[in-house]
């Protein structure tokens, strides 16, 4: 087992949940919202709860499919405190992973709706 490709591979399963869940929110909420919670749910993150959940769900021999919705919640948590951790009233930073924080490009107010979203 090629632990690169199989990590990889991971990623992109739930990457692509994710952004199955997004299209599904496109038209329910506004654009200038879906925008500004894929820009930071998408900046390039390691997976690496999702992934872990995935992994211990599969281990204890279960459909580790199943634990995919689950497996997205995490990390959809996870960038939420990310988001509101960047805010103005929190840490105030400029940069998350190499990119200008979400407040900074969407504006604080939809910031905290898209780490709310």
């Amino acid at each position: 087992m090629d632990f690169n490709f199989e990590y990889k591979a991971r990623q992109e399963k739930i990457d692509g949940c994710l952004h199955q869940y997004m299209n599904d929110l496109r038209g329910e909420i506004p654009e200038i919202l879906s925008d500004s919670m894929e820009y930071s749910l998408f900046a390039g993150g390691k997976r690496l709860r999702p992934i872990l959940l995935y992994e211990v769900v599969s281990a204890l021999g279960k459909d580790a499919v199943s634990a995919m919705p689950l497996a997205c919640a995490l990390e959809m948590i996870h960038t939420y405190s990310l988001i509101h951790d960047d805010l103005p009233a929190m840490d105030n930073d400029d940069f998350r992973r190499g990119k200008p924080t979400n407040h900074k490009v969407y504006g604080e107010d939809i910031a905290i709706l898209s780490g709310d979203g």
